[in-house]
């Protein structure tokens, strides 16, 4: 998508098609080769984790009209990217001798784009919103 696209549906995100691709990765590359003894820690971290990001873009997107609600959404979603990256560092770290631990780095490396591209979404939505109160906004 280039800069002077019309952003119409959450899916139009770079940082919502990012996500995604990130957390199938993490879902069918990295959780599965971790310990059986990770199952209610680190596991289910990286699950709830990588699942929650693209989600929260999408519901931030939907509430875009509202700044409180759309904040809020991106806030979260900053802060889960936050989370998978720790838990990522401790997969690779720890549990370097089940993982890809370079696939672990790109993925800690995405997701720390990620978390710099949704803090500039939400910070320049509203200016957006104001010059196109009724649909897209050109990005």
């Amino acid at each position: 998508m280039s800069m002077s696209e019309k952003i119409v549906s959450f899916t139009d995100l770079v940082v919502y098609r990012n996500s995604y691709k990130a957390s199938i990765e993490v879902m069918t590359q990295i959780v599965p080769k971790l310990p059986d003894e990770e199952k209610y820690y680190l596991k289910d971290q990286l699950r709830r984790s990588c699942k929650a990001i693209h989600r929260l873009n999408a519901e931030g997107y939907a509430k875009r009209h509202q700044l409180r609600g759309f904040q809020k959404y991106f806030d979260d979603a900053l802060g889960e990217c936050n989370e998978i990256i720790v838990s990522l560092s401790h997969a690779k770290d720890i549990y370097y001798k089940f993982v890809d631990t370079e696939l672990c780095q790109k993925l800690i490396d995405t997701y720390n784009v990620t978390g710099k591209q949704i803090y500039r979404l939400s910070k320049s939505w509203s200016k957006f919103r104001g010059k196109h109160a009724n649909g897209g906004a050109k990005v």
